[in-house]
């Protein structure tokens, strides 16, 4: 491990002037890392800084070494790009293989891929990793649900990989067809790139007969394949430290946490050869746990959320997975609902609208939970939009207006 980390902060340092400068600015160099201890020396990397070196000026090796280019979906400004090399493209191949696998998927497999292809790294990601095990895959990318239906039905797939706010979408979509979403050939789901509870998982398991699994990834770091829930160790992700080595910060101050302490999470990367990653600030937080199931690689809890992504409303701090929670532990409440906080009066507001039927009582929940009034309002079902792709339900409306 130690090594490889050298290796790799060494190959930034000498093949980036971004990365030397940010060392040299904090008084650091690839020689001074003698422990694990000393990689907190060493500054982090910031979305931010992608986007200060668009287009290459994260790239350790030339334009002209690079296999693939790809963006992330970012909603402002620059995109950041990533690129890859031959070798960076076959490690994610073997890495997303690895998870496939590590979920119950085999050589053989039929795989539905409804993760968007082109830009966005899920969909070819998730098929060339699928390929590498020896799985067929079907390249639905997102979009025209009712034909992923019929493809569903007529090709009879055993794993489906896409956001788990579009599996939903798609068992809508089974039911409208008249078809039982809990019979067909699917047994297990491969769900990431947007976070989700874990009575959403819940909820896909039981409408649909399937194990949903949770797969982990960003563009920075390589895309989907960074770390995967097993079939054998439900509820936690291994997080493939052979490969990457993470890291738990304090969001505020930076300070390194220890195992089984809530922060933000940090990888640097020690093999990837276009744009390695050094102390990669991902804003999502969870917590690091043991190896377990004879898997030397340490865990780590779902995502609760994005550092970026928290509600102050009123002075109570919450994530929209945590009103997630409480939605989805209401029979009378669906999976589909829109949060809005607005200023009105010098004075927070959070409305939830939720599709439904019948009386609940997730305003005295969120009262009595969280210490939070909010206004409810339940709406008939398919009232709210459906998203192909990553689900957006947090409007903040209040980042439109001065404070």
């Amino acid at each position: 491990m130690l090594d490889a980390l050298r290796r790799s902060i060494a190959h930034a340092y000498d093949n980036t002037a971004y990365y030397r400068a940010k060392c040299d600015a904090a008084g650091v160099a690839p020689t001074d890392l003698r422990t694990l201890g000393d990689l907190a020396r060493f500054p982090f990397t910031l979305k931010s800084d992608f986007r200060a070196n668009y287009p290459w000026g994260m790239c350790a090796v030339p334009r002209e070494k690079l296999a693939r280019v790809h963006a992330s979906s970012g909603t402002t400004g620059k995109p950041t790009i990533v690129g890859y090399t031959k070798n960076d493209l076959d490690l994610w191949d073997g890495l997303v293989a690895r998870c496939i696998e590590a979920a119950g998927g085999r050589p053989g497999d039929l795989i539905h891929n409804a993760y968007g292809y082109g830009l966005f790294t899920g969909g070819l990601g998730l098929h060339g990793g699928a390929q590498r095990l020896g799985c067929a895959v079907v390249p639905a990318s997102g979009g025209q649900t009712e034909r992923q239906v019929q493809l569903i039905l007529d090709l009879e797939p055993r794993i489906i990989c896409c956001t788990p706010s579009y599996m939903l979408v798609l068992a809508e979509a089974l039911e409208r067809a008249g078809v039982d979403p809990r019979g067909t050939s699917l047994e297990i789901g491969i769900f990431g790139a947007e976070p989700w509870s874990m009575q959403m998982q819940r909820e896909i398991e039981a409408r649909l007969g399937i194990a949903a699994l949770d797969l982990y990834g960003l563009s920075e770091v390589l895309g989907p394949g960074v770390a995967q829930e097993r079939a054998d160790a439900r509820g936690t992700l291994t997080i493939w430290e052979d490969e990457f080595h993470p890291e738990i910060v304090d969001p505020a101050t930076g300070a390194v946490l220890a195992d089984g302490k809530e922060g933000e999470l940090v990888f640097t990367s020690l093999s990837k050869e276009a744009v390695p990653i050094i102390r990669y600030r991902t804003g999502d937080l969870t917590r690091l746990h043991p190896p377990v199931g004879g898997v030397p690689f340490r865990r780590m809890d779902r995502i609760l959320g994005r550092s970026d992504d928290m509600l102050i409303v009123r002075g109570v701090n919450i994530f929209p997975r945590q009103i997630e929670e409480l939605i989805l532990e209401e029979a009378a409440l669906s999976s589909h609902y829109r949060i809005d906080v607005r200023r009105e009066n010098a004075r927070d507001e959070l409305i939830i609208t939720v599709e439904g039927t019948g009386v609940n009582a997730l305003a005295e929940r969120m009262k009595s939970r969280y210490g939070l009034s909010a206004t409810v309002t339940v709406v008939e079902a398919g009232t709210l939009p459906r998203s192909e792709g990553k689900a957006r339900r947090v409007f903040d409306h209040r980042k439109d207006k001065p404070a």
